[in-house]
């Protein structure tokens, strides 16, 4: 052998690393590993140990999912040189020995119509933003984060320095031998696709209980017992409707002597009842579930459990550790956590206390774990939202946004943002983009935390907060800032009285839309872009989205002019599609682009015609009270249609929807010449509390005149709601396992 050195450079170098043609999924050349996840999602790792990773990680927490083998096609090109081909995508690997990047590896994928290529390292750009972590002291727009979408068709998420969990707590990955871990989406301008193979790789968004979804009053204010009960009676005597009501910090003491602090306050973390204010904690909280309404109780844990507290003395037993030596909060220590949650959160939510708000705002004080690479945000939102499983209900989390995977633990608290039009424009462009990373459900300071009062924008910020996650209002400890919605004036009450209303009367269109997101990853709230992703301007307005599959909103974040407060707001309406005013009955036809004024009592919010939305007639609990009516809302379609939208139906609790405990029932709305049907499926499935039979009432706005209306091939007759300025059929109390049709002959 002539040049054995030289031979033994070569084999170092990878010269010599020829593998195999792998097989099966992973696909593994030798230090390389790629994973086929989905047709659109992969991943790709080098261990000079060739010891891959399986353990799942807060982002990656499904390893389940592998394409099939029938799914993918491995082919040998010579030289080491592979292509891995899905039904999306195709993959040019040459195996070199070094890590997957710009010279050995790229995928070619189809965007608009055109083949593009795409490597691990491109440079990010024409992302089309997500989530903030927090708008606290924000006061207008600011930088989003990214989010999985992007104009040019892809996106990488690198997992390589997170921790692993191991049996449920965080663990250390070895980061000197395992140096490259990303997953690629690779999508085009299928949107829908990539937040499906989020899904995937780091599980769906789980299904919230109900009652998140519907009216809470929050203040930072001390709050005694009778008080928290006038303010329920409040929300009755004014005709408003309530679902949660959350106990600021002024439920614990604030007696703490020692901690780290925080905003000069050591006052922030208490577990400890302020009896002064709330003499018997159960008894409240007893007379507020018998009035249907929930509680949430306000935490700053930061600074533990301190000597000053009730249960101090039996934690520190528990932790074995000396009284005279207070501990330091510590969430990377399973010991600890479990403890503090026995003597922190038992007994109040033995009380009845129904979830926890976690304002952790204290990342500066706390960037990470100790010990770990997670970041404490990451980690309390997980242990926290685990904490409120335990008594076999689905998880309730209410907290900042922590970053990918964080979609697990809804839903999300945006922080005290500023009371400013800038600040509500703002949020309606960050809860629509929010979804393109998975955050779906932000409860948003509704009127803003703090600023100078203004009517009129705590009007229009209660009309964007009707269409979004939940209608929560909250604000800072300022005797002018109370959002009470009664107290503002004749004329804004009775405008955000409409409001609440409405929200009230959504929520079975609501609750099936979170069943959807659920499902499929799409959002709640959602930019246009995720429906018409090939039409230009569905870029261009960001103060439009869709809210579900059936209504379109452009909420007005401008102040408005003249005696009406009049205010307008640039709409562009699809093309396909005929689209109606939810408050005038107005038809806009698609493919147009208008600017529409609304006086303070509306804004512009649309029903896509040819579609059955599913509403309820107004209740003061609308998140809790069973629906024996189903109102039917149907606008026409502009031609011939046949539409069924699904209407979803569970416990609103219980976690018995992952077994598939739970009703559908498909709507239907079809128009064939001048005849349309709308039938009623019978329900499918079971679930607790289920109501056997149910009373119809069919709303037609914008319906024209018509000759005969049949309900089961029996000729009724109409009558007419004189509020909504349409026929209405009333249909009496059916069994909800029989079909109902409705005819109308134009």
């Amino acid at each position: 052998m002539k040049h054995p050195f030289l031979i033994f450079l070569l084999f170092l170098c990878g010269g010599f690393s020829a593998v195999a043609q792998p097989s099966g999924n992973p696909l593994v050349f030798g230090e390389n590993r790629l994973t086929l996840i989905t047709p659109t999602l992969f991943r790709l790792e080098f261990a000079h140990d060739g010891k891959f990773i399986d353990d799942p990680t807060y982002f990656a927490y499904d390893r389940g999912s592998l394409l099939p083998a029938s799914e993918f096609r491995v082919r040998e090109l010579g030289g080491n040189r592979y292509e891995i081909s899905t039904s999306a995508l195709r993959i040019v690997y040459e195996h070199d020995g070094f890590p997957f990047g710009l010279h050995n590896f790229a995928a070619y994928y189809k965007l608009n119509g055109k083949e593009k290529k795409f490597t691990n390292r491109c440079i990010f750009r024409n992302n089309l933003g997500g989530p903030v972590e927090t708008l606290d002291r924000v006061t207008g727009e600011i930088p989003m984060q990214d989010g999985l979408l992007s104009r040019d068709g892809w996106y990488v998420i690198d997992d390589e320095r997170s921790d692993l969990l191991v049996d449920g707590w965080l663990c250390p990955r070895d980061t000197k031998s395992h140096v490259q871990d990303q997953y690629c989406f690779v999508y085009g301008n299928d949107y829908k696709a990539a937040l499906a193979d989020l899904g995937a790789i780091s599980g769906r968004v789980p299904m919230t209980r109900k009652y998140i979804h519907g009216v809470w009053y929050c203040r930072y204010w001390d709050y005694t017992s009778e008080e928290f009960l006038s303010i329920i009676d409040g929300y009755e005597e004014n005709d408003f409707p309530l679902d949660n009501l959350v106990f600021d910090m002024g439920w614990h003491t604030y007696d703490a002597k020692i901690g780290t602090g925080h905003a000069g306050s050591r006052s922030w973390t208490g577990y400890t009842w302020e009896r002064k204010r709330i003499p018997d904690p159960g008894a409240l909280i007893a007379e507020v579930h018998r009035r249907g309404v929930t509680v949430s109780l306000n935490d700053h844990p930061h600074d533990g459990i301190r000597p000053h507290e009730e249960m101090y003395a039996a934690f520190m037993a528990d932790m074995g550790a000396d009284p005279a030596h207070p501990l330091l909060f510590d969430l990377g220590d399973r010991k600890y956590m479990e403890t503090f949650f026995k003597h922190a959160h038992h007994a109040s939510e033995d009380m009845g206390a129904d979830f926890w708000w976690l304002d952790w705002q204290q990342n500066y004080l706390y960037p990470e774990v100790r010990g770990y690479r997670s970041t404490s945000l990451q980690w309390i939102n997980e242990l926290y939202y685990r904490q409120t499983e335990r008594k076999g209900l689905r998880g309730a989390g209410y907290s900042r946004w922590a970053g990918w995977g964080d979609h697990r633990h809804p839903i999300q608290f945006s922080g005290d943002a500023q009371a400013n039009w800038e600040m509500l424009a703002f949020e309606v462009k960050l809860t629509a983009a929010s979804g393109n990373a998975g955050c779906y459900y932000w409860a948003h300071d509704i009127g803003g935390f703090r600023g100078d009062p203004n009517p009129e924008l705590t009007v229009r910020w209660t009309q964007f907060g009707a269409l979004s996650a939940a209608l929560r209002v909250h604000s800072t400890k300022d005797a002018r800032l109370d959002r009470r919605p009664w107290i503002s004036g004749e004329r804004e009450t009775a405008a955000m009285r409409r409001m609440y209303h409405m929200r009230s009367e959504l929520m079975p269109y609501i609750y099936s839309s979170v069943w959807q997101t659920h499902s499929t990853m799409v959002p709640l709230n959602r930019p246009m872009y995720i429906d018409y992703g090939s039409d230009e301007r569905a870029y261009e307005n960001e103060q439009e989205f869709l809210f579900g599959d059936i209504l379109l909103a452009a909420p007005i974040a401008s102040p408005g002019e003249g005696a009406d407060k009049t205010a307008s707001q640039k709409v562009w309406f699809p093309a396909g599609d005929v689209w109606y005013d939810y408050f005038t009955h107005e038809r806009f036809d698609g493919g147009q682009e208008c600017r529409i004024a609304k006086p303070l009592e509306e804004f512009p919010l649309y029903v896509r015609g040819g579609w059955v939305l599913p509403m309820q007639p107004y209740t003061p609990r609308p998140a809790s009270t069973p629906f024996t009516t189903l109102v039917l809302r149907v606008y026409p379609s502009a031609g011939d249609a046949d539409n069924t939208y699904t209407l979803y139906e569970d416990d609103g609790l219980s976690r018995d929807y992952e077994r598939g405990i739970h009703a559908t029932t498909q709507l239907n709305y079809r128009r064939a010449g001048d005849v349309t049907t709308v039938t009623v499926r019978p329900a499918v499935g079971s679930y607790r509390g289920q109501e056997p039979r149910r009373a119809y009432r069919l709303q037609l706005p914008a319906a024209g005149e018509f000759r005969r209306v049949k309900v089961n091939g029996r000729t009724v007759k109409p009558a007419f709601d004189a509020e909504l300025g349409c026929p209405v059929i009333e249909i009496p109390s059916t069994d909800i396992r029989k079909e109902v049709k409705i005819e109308i002959f134009g």
